[in-house]
């Protein structure tokens, strides 16, 4: 956007939406949260894993298990991905709501934790549907 010329070139002004710093981090630590408790649920069903393993050796049963092992990691390691960039944007935006005294973060930040946003809930999905999978299976040869 350009708003005034000084010697000849324009000065960009950063348009600065108002968005409280202290409801970002509310989203954020509830978000952290959640995360924080997928992934312990991940960690108990994985020891559900390994007993339908223990007590059954078909390998219909091995196959859906592996498939279930591997889903768990993805996950996991998406959720310590999703929880870095939650903490960095976290970071960033305590940054700016000091430097800024009224507390507010820039648009680009604002963008930021609305992609975050919208991160944390396919996540959230994913997990639902995994955890359901799971249930299912876990029902069928408990």
């Amino acid at each position: 956007m350009r708003v005034g010329q000084c010697d000849g070139k324009f000065v960009e002004k950063r348009t600065m939406i108002k968005e409280n710093i202290s409801a970002m981090s509310d989203e954020h630590t509830s978000w952290l949260s959640a995360l924080g408790f997928y992934k312990q649920e991940l960690d108990v069903v994985k020891k559900r894993l390994t007993e339908v393993a223990g007590k059954n050796s078909s390998k219909e049963v091995g196959a859906e298990i592996e498939h279930f092992e591997n889903q768990l990691a993805i996950q996991k390691e998406n959720i310590d991905k999703l929880i870095h960039n939650i903490n960095e944007n976290l970071a960033k935006s305590a940054e700016q709501a000091m430097a800024n005294s009224a507390g507010y973060v820039d648009a680009e930040l604002l963008k930021e934790n609305t992609r975050q946003k919208e991160s944390f809930m396919t996540e959230e999905k994913i997990v639902n549907e995994l955890r359901q999978d799971l249930n299912r299976f876990l029902s069928k040869w408990m």
